[in-house]
């Protein structure tokens, strides 16, 4: 049985969750979820995890990501993309490629965003684009994300009523690109939306390193599906990795704290760091690093393997 990650190049017109079902068949087990949505017009890196990775997902998630979308200028979606309904048209003639360049650096740090109405955060217990389909619009609570990068790398129509500018993101989690777009439409005066959107990475894993569908279904009919599958060990290898002595890897494995007697070999960790705990034979557990005393930390598993 399959069991671990796959970065899927999710193409455009699928949901995450069709991807999530077509591995499912590919691989013969319910077992399997994937570690953040991409909206079913966006195309792009999709992980998808097997088996017991889908323990590891929350782990996943938390990586940055990065983005190139297209943005038109000028046009305003009630969903901030092109499958969304138009709600303005403005002409962008006398935006300037510096007014540009000034927006978009104005929102690189932290800022507030307001999540669109067509997203999946919940408010008052209902997702979003449940009351976007009931004809509802809600108040959000904006939520602070973080950019990371934001830079112009082509664009087209310039001068024109409605110009495009191809843009690269760095983002935190949590990042509506959508909402970027929006917002960057509204400080240049002009209003704006997605009209294509690529994530081209989540943290280390790249749409060059990505699978299509049909490449994975192949390998499927071949029977060599875990071509693709990347170990869970693997998979979380940003996190530091800290060596556990043989007599401790029982008690790690019961959940209990590891204690410097324990650690035969310690990477420089700071306090809350999660960490991977190696015994002899791999992967024991996920670990949160806590301050002892001195220079010494104890580990707390946060999830045992």
């Amino acid at each position: 049985m399959c069991e671990g990650v796959i970065n899927v190049l999710k193409p455009p017109g699928m949901t995450s969750h069709d991807v999530v079902e077509c591995l499912r068949r590919l691989s013969g087990q319910k077992r399997v979820g994937h570690t953040g949505t991409l909206d079913p017009a966006a195309a792009g890196v999709l992980l998808v995890c097997l088996g017991r990775a889908t323990r590891i997902a929350g782990f996943l998630t938390e990586e940055n990501k990065v983005y190139r979308a297209e943005l038109t200028l000028g046009i305003t979606t009630d969903t901030g993309d092109a499958v969304g309904r138009v709600v303005a048209v403005a002409s962008a003639a006398r935006v300037t490629a510096q007014a540009v360049a000034a927006a978009l650096q104005s929102f690189v740090g932290e800022y507030l965003q307001v999540p669109p109405m067509a997203s999946a955060v919940r408010v008052g217990g209902q997702r979003l684009y449940e009351l976007a389909r009931a004809g509802r619009t809600v108040p959000r609570p904006a939520r602070r994300v973080r950019i990371y990068r934001l830079e112009a790398v082509h664009t087209t129509g310039w001068g024109g009523h409605h110009p495009r500018v191809l843009v690269e993101v760095e983002c935190s989690k949590g990042t509506y690109i959508r909402s970027l777009a929006m917002d960057l439409g509204a400080r240049l005066g002009c209003g704006a939306h997605v009209s294509f959107l690529l994530r081209t990475a989540v943290g280390r894993f790249t749409v060059a390193g990505s699978h299509t569908l049909e490449e994975l279904a192949g390998l499927a009919a071949q029977g060599r599906l875990e071509r693709a599958v990347i170990p869970i060990d693997r998979a979380l290898s940003h996190l530091p990795a800290i060596a556990v002595r043989p007599g401790a890897v029982a008690a790690v494995r019961h959940g209990r704290r590891l204690y410097p007697p324990g650690v035969a070999r310690v990477r420089s960790v700071t306090e809350g760091t999660v960490v991977r705990l190696l015994g002899p034979e791999g992967l024991i557990a996920l670990a949160r690093a806590e301050k002892l005393d001195g220079d010494r930390y104890g580990f707390q598993p946060v999830l045992v393997l």
